[in-house]
C-alpha cells in the first residue's frame, strides 16, 4: 500500500489560507535527497500515486478554539463543508482515499434540542464518496471545552481497495490508464489522537484501550489523525533541524505495548494482494500498520494563563510486525537494506501469553521532522527505512514513558 500524511502548520481561522497552503505542499511533494543531505529534488503527489492520504486533527481550521463560541463559524456538517469539499476533489483528482479531520455539527431532528459538536475525522473515497465519519472519543482538555464524545463503535470498519497495477513505461502505451485489480478489503481502526491516551488521564496507563480495540478488532490498518502537542520549546524545535521529536516518537510507540507484547491473530495482510518488492511477509508474518498524521507549527495561546499551542509534527509511518522464529535461533536480525536501533522498551509477558517463537520489530518506512512541513510517504511492499527492535527493562521494570504525554 502507497501511504502518505501531509504535515503542515494550520493558522487557527484561516481555512481558505490553510486550503491553499495544503495544495502548494502537495504540489511541491515529498523531497528525495540525491546526496543525502540537503539537495535534492520535489517529487509531486501525483507521482507518488497514494492509495490513501491523511490529514491532521482539524486540519483546515486549525486546532487550539478556546471556546464554543470561538469554534461556531467553523462548524461543518459531515460531508459538507470546505473541509469535506476538500477531500472530495483532491480523492477524485488522485484518485485515492483521503482522510480528513474536522470540527463537525450535527443537528438534531428535534427542534427542541441543541446541537451537538464533534470532532471528527471524514473518509472520502477514490470517487470523492463519503464513506466514514469518526468522532473522536477521547477528549483532550482543548476539546472538552467545544466538543461531545463520540462513541467508540464507530472506530472500526473495513476499508475496500483496489490495488494499481504499476503505469506502464513504454512510449507506446504510456498514455494508457492505469490498470485496476479486484478489490481487496483491510480491516481498519480509526483514531484521533488523545484517544489513544488513557480515558481522561484518569484510566490506568497501562489500560491501553485503543491499542487493545486495535488488537482485538484484527486490524491490519490504524489511522491516526493528530494534533499532537510537544513540552518543547520553539527554540529546542529549531535546534532539532529538521529531525524528529524522539520523546513523542518513542510514547506512541509506547501506546501501543499490547500490540508488542500479545500475539497477532489476524489472518491476511494490507499487502497479500499485491507483489512485494522488499519487507515480504508470508503466513508465519503478521503486521499492524500505523499512521501517525500529525501536524506541526504553533498557534496562540487560549488565553492569558495558557502557552501556546506547540505542535511536535514528527509524522510516520509503522508496522508492528510479529514473525515466527524458525528453529531454536534469536532471529535473523533487520530486513535487507534497513537498520536495527535499539529503541522500545519490551516488557515481560503475562501468564498465557508467552510467545517463544515469535520475533517483534517496528519498521519505520518514513519519519518526519518536528517542525518540518511536506509529505510522509511509505510504500510498505518495500523495505522500510529503519527497524527497532525491543530492549527488554532491566529487572522487569516497566518504562511507560509517560513524561511526554502531551496530546492534543
Amino acid at each position: 500500500m502507497r501511504i502518505a500524511t501531509l504535515q503542515f502548520a494550520p493558522k487557527l481561522g484561516d481555512v481558505e489560507g490553510n486550503i491553499n497552503r495544503a495544495n502548494d505542499l502537495l504540489k511541491r511533494g515529498k523531497h528525495i535527497s540525491l546526496d543525502g543531505q540537503s539537495h535534492g529534488i520535489g517529487i509531486g503527489i501525483e507521482y507518488l500515486r497514494p492509495d490513501i492520504l491523511v490529514l491532521p486533527e482539524l486540519a483546515l481550521t486549525g486546532y487550539n478554539f478556546p471556546s464554543k463560541k470561538a469554534i461556531k463559524p467553523y462548524l461543518e456538517p459531515a460531508g459538507a463543508g470546505p473541509s469535506a469539499a476538500w477531500a472530495r476533489d483532491t480523492a477524485k483528482r488522485l484518485r485515492c482515499k483521503v482522510c480528513i479531520g474536522y470540527p463537525e455539527i450535527e443537528h438534531s431532528t428535534d427542534e427542541t434540542e441543541m446541537p451537538k459538536y464533534y470532532n471528527s475525522l471524514l473518509v472520502v473515497d477514490e470517487l470523492g464518496t463519503v464513506i466514514h465519519n469518526y468522532r473522536k472519543s477521547f477528549l483532550y482538555y482543548t476539546d472538552e471545552t467545544w466538543a461531545a464524545e463520540g462513541s467508540v463503535d464507530l472506530g472500526f470498519r473495513k476499508l475496500a481497495f483496489t490495488p494499481r497495477t504499476e503505469p506502464e513505461t513504454n512510449s507506446a502505451s504510456a498514455t494508457k490508464p492505469t490498470a485496476y485489480l479486484s478489490q481487496h478489503e483491510i480491516p481498519t481502526s480509526f483514531g484521533i489522537c488523545m484517544d489513544i491516551n488513557p480515558y481522561k488521564f484518569e484510566a490506568p496507563y497501562t489500560a491501553y484501550e485503543f491499542a487493545n480495540r486495535v488488537l482485538d478488532s484484527g486490524s491490519q490498518l490504524v489511522i491516526l489523525s493528530m494534533a499532537w502537542l510537544t513540552l518543547m520549546g520553539k527554540e529546542d524545535i529549531t535546534a532539532l533541524n529538521g529531525k524528529p521529536d524522539m520523546d513523542t516518537f518513542s510514547y506512541w510507540l509506547n501506546r501501543f505495548m499490547p500490540l508488542l507484547e500479545k500475539k497477532m491473530r489476524h489472518a491476511g495482510d494490507i499487502d497479500s494482494h499485491t507483489e512485494r518488492h522488499g519487507a515480504s511477509t508470508d503466513a508465519a508474518t503478521k503486521r499492524t500498520v500505523i499512521i501517525f498524521a500529525n501536524r506541526a507549527g504553533e498557534e496562540p495561546a487560549a488565553d492569558d494563563t495558557k502557552p501556546p499551542a506547540r505542535y511536535a509534527g514528527t509524522s510516520a509511518v509503522i508496522a508492528v510486525t510479529q514473525r515466527a522464529r524458525l528453529g531454536s535461533g534469536s532471529g535473523s536480525g533487520s530486513e535487507s537494506g534497513s537498520r536495527v536501533v535499539d529503541g522500545i522498551d519490551g516488557g515481560e509477558k503475562g501468564e498465557g501469553e508467552k510467545e517463544g517463537t515469535m520475533e517483534t520489530k517496528i519498521a519505520c518506512w518514513d519519519l518526519l521532522g518536528a517542525g518540518e512541513e511536506g509529505i510522509c510517504f511509505a510504500d510498505t511492499t518495500a523495505d522500510p527505512k529503519m527497524v527497532f527492535g525491543l530492549r527488554k527493562r532491566g529487572g522487569g521494570e516497566e518504562s511507560s514513558g509517560e513524561d511526554s504525554e502531551a496530546s492534543g
